[in-house]
């Protein structure tokens, strides 16, 4: 059976860990033989969701083709950054505005309903961003995404990569690998 799967970070930062994480996680999926796409967030230049915006203007156009993309694939994979104990205003900003019907007759929440997500962080604290991971994990599940039990925060993001982008831990490497493994068996058992 045949899967699509989405990765991304919840940071735009051009060198970002949680970018970097989100890409080694794509070549794990790509490796295993699934169709895998990395998108960067970067590329999808949003204002701050505002209903009065949305009246006047509408969805804007880079949300209609990010939610296009979230709809073809069948699940997807979130590298997002802890701040202040949540996860990024960027990452919650993109989720917002994609939710927004655009279309006469569009089902509700057509980019997250039947989907299946994986959720990961990693920072230079001690605890790799996890905190950021419940609220992440809430949202989720609160618009129809079913939400993988397999999760991983990687601490010390600061000595985590090589210079190619790659996980120096072999123990987190393989802790990854492990989390795209169930991440792809659920989303292969959700839409088979």
């Amino acid at each position: 059976m045949t899967v699509k799967l989405l990765f991304l970070s919840g940071s735009c930062r051009k060198d970002s860990f949680n970018k970097k994480l989100s890409k080694i996680a794509c070549d794990i999926a790509s490796k295993q033989g699934i169709e895998a796409t990395f998108i960067d967030l970067a590329d999808f230049d949003m204002p701050i969701y505002n209903g009065d915006l949305e009246d006047e203007s509408g969805v804007p156009e880079n949300a209609i083709k990010l939610k296009k993309i979230f709809i073809e694939h069948d699940g997807f994979f979130i590298a997002s950054p802890e701040y202040n104990s949540s996860f990024s205003s960027l990452l919650k900003n993109t989720l917002d505005w994609i939710s927004r019907e655009h279309e006469e007759n569009e089902p509700s929440l057509a980019a997250y309903r039947g989907k299946v997500a994986a959720i990961s962080s990693t920072s230079p604290g001690g605890l790799g961003g996890m905190r950021g991971l419940v609220p992440l994990r809430m949202l989720l599940g609160n618009i129809g995404v079913t939400v993988i039990p397999d999760q991983l925060a990687i601490p010390a993001a600061h000595n985590c990569f090589n210079d190619k982008g790659q996980l120096t831990d072999d123990k987190q490497a393989k802790a990854l690998q492990n989390v795209i493994s169930s991440f792809v068996k659920t989303t292969k058992a959700i839409k088979g």
